[in-house]
């Protein structure tokens, strides 16, 4: 018997440069792995760095976010612990230097071309060129280089990445989050219930099957 869509996929609302949206993701394929049933990501983009951009979509990181020196101290212990917990290896701790919008524009638009393995296969290896081998995803040659791994012509990605239309759809998606409430990532939703985090695979369980 097929199940409807909402059983089958979990809303993820996430960042690549953030640290705990990979280790969330982490958890999430640690609570996947004890199901039957393969349980879908439906990926929305999030723009953790949307306060400090420029109208021409760069960064300017002389905006004050509020974020300190202490703040990313303990932003880097939460990283370390968790990384104990989820046993996983980083090669990064935080990104700050990293301007994932390409990424995010790259990843959406394998989301709405190819199937759902392709997607995933292109969304899993940014992640981890960013987390494990410490690559600049925000460079368009290793973009490419990650999506044709994933099965994708390198040059819907260049011709992706500059598209203005495509560019703003993103952004609308980011706008879009935060109408619905989404203030940090990484987010999961499912069946109107959501757990805000890197969360442990027993709160997804809870999360999806408590539902």
């Amino acid at each position: 018997m097929s199940e409807t869509q909402s059983s089958e996929r979990i809303t993820v609302f996430s960042d690549y440069v953030c640290p705990f949206c990979y280790l969330g993701r982490e958890s999430l394929r640690q609570y996947q792995s004890t199901r039957e049933d393969e349980l879908e990501v439906d990926w929305h983009p999030f723009d953790l760095r949307s306060g400090k951009r420029n109208p021409d979509g760069s960064i300017d990181h002389s905006v004050d976010d509020g974020k300190d020196d202490e703040y990313y101290e303990q932003a880097k212990e939460s990283v370390r612990r968790l990384q104990a917990k989820y046993d996983v290896e980083m090669d990064l701790d935080i990104a700050t230097d990293i301007d994932s919008l390409p990424a995010q524009i790259a990843s959406y638009y394998v989301k709405e071309h190819y199937d759902y393995e392709t997607w995933l296969a292109f969304d899993v290896a940014v992640f981890e060129a960013l987390w494990q081998d410490g690559q600049d995803i925000g460079d368009e040659d290793l973009l490419v280089e990650l999506a044709e791994g994933a099965g994708v012509d390198g040059d819907e990605i260049r011709s992706a990445l500059a598209d203005d239309a495509l560019r703003s759809e993103v952004r609308e998606n980011f706008t879009a989050a935060k109408r619905q409430g989404i203030t940090g990532v990484p987010t999961f939703a499912y069946d109107g219930h959501a757990a805000r985090g890197a969360v442990p695979p027993e709160q997804l369980e809870r999360l999806v099957e408590g539902s």
